[in-house]
This record gives C-alpha cells, sequence and structure tokens, in this order.
C-alpha cells in the first residue's frame, strides 16, 4: 500500500472527522482521481511530437496516457475532425497516491523560486483542485538532454469533497503547499 493512502487511512480521515464534525465516516472527503492533461498544439503541423509527449507523460505518471482527438473542425485554427491534439491519463488508487507524494514532495521543491501553490483561484466550487505546470523537466524522471521541445500540462486534483474549504484542508494535510 501506498505510504500517503496509509497515512490518510489511519490520521487524516480522523483528523478531517474531527475538525468538519462528520457524523458518518463516509462523508469524509477524499482524493478519487488526479488527471493529468497535455494539449499539443504543435502536433497539427508534426505528428510525431504526440509520440514524444505520450512517452514523456507515460515516464511521469507510470501509466500509459490516452490520445484524445478533436471533436469538431475549427477553420480558423486549421483542425479537422479527429486529428490528435493531445494526451492525457487518470490515475487512481495506489498510482494516484504515489504521484501525489513524488509531486508534493520532489517536483514542487524543484520549481524555481517556489513559495507554495495559490489555493484561493484554482479550485472549481466543487472541491477539485487544478494547476498548471509550464515545463515537464521539473519531474525528476525526464532527463533534460533528450528533452527536445518544453511542453507545459495540467494537473487535476478530483476531490469528492462537498465545498473547496473542505477540499483544500484535505489537500493541505496531504500535504500540498498552500500560499497562506
Amino acid at each position: 500500500m501506498a505510504r500517503l493512502k496509509e497515512k490518510y487511512k489511519k490520521e487524516i480521515s480522523l483528523a478531517m472527522k474531527d475538525k468538519f464534525k462528520y457524523k458518518n465516516i463516509m462523508q469524509i472527503p477524499k482524493l478519487e482521481k488526479i488527471v493529468i492533461n497535455m494539449g499539443l498544439s504543435e502536433a497539427l503541423q508534426n505528428p510525431k511530437v504526440m509520440d514524444v509527449a505520450v512517452q514523456e507523460l507515460t515516464l511521469i505518471s507510470g501509466q500509459k496516457p490516452s490520445i484524445r482527438r478533436a471533436r469538431k473542425s475549427i477553420s480558423n485554427f486549421k483542425l479537422r475532425a479527429g486529428v490528435p491534439i493531445g494526451c492525457m491519463v487518470t490515475l487512481r488508487g495506489d498510482r494516484m497516491y504515489e504521484f501525489f507524494d513524488r509531486f508534493v514532495n520532489v517536483v514542487l521543491p524543484r520549481v524555481r523560486d517556489f513559495r507554495g501553490v495559490n489555493g484561493k483561484k484554482s479550485f472549481d466550487g466543487k472541491g477539485n483542485y487544478s494547476i498548471g505546470m509550464k515545463e515537464q523537466i521539473i519531474f525528476p524522471e525526464i532527463e533534460y538532454d533528450k528533452v527536445d521541445k518544453i511542453r507545459g500540462m495540467d494537473i487535476t486534483f478530483v476531490t469528492n469533497a462537498d465545498s473547496d474549504d473542505e477540499a483544500m484542508a484535505l489537500l493541505r494535510m496531504l500535504g500540498m503547499p498552500f500560499k497562506d
């Protein structure tokens, strides 16, 4: 079992129950999934970019991403329906907790001038937290010498919390370094 998952079951769930006065243990919020999305607009001109992005996202997440295709054609962007434009991966269970642990303890401290993540603007009102990373090279799995181009990604932490305050308390207890 992942170290963070064990910590959640033994310590964090009890602390959340005491803090928010839940009557039932099923009311305690938990992390359901982590979605990592990488949009690749340059894949329209160079289809080989998609293969490199899939390899990098596989290294980062430990799971093969699915290729996302355009739903409809948009002439202004020279986009046709069915053309690959991105890749994404959904992490659940032990892989999710291991990724969260690596993200908080290894990746975020590698960000230059890091003082914490923004906790006020990035919640969606339903307890989900999204963060954008500008470069993939902050992950230790990516070899800096083999990177052809810097690509960003969006990481969404999906919880089953009813409010943003509950989700923020959960993520803070799991180790997410929010700015105060």
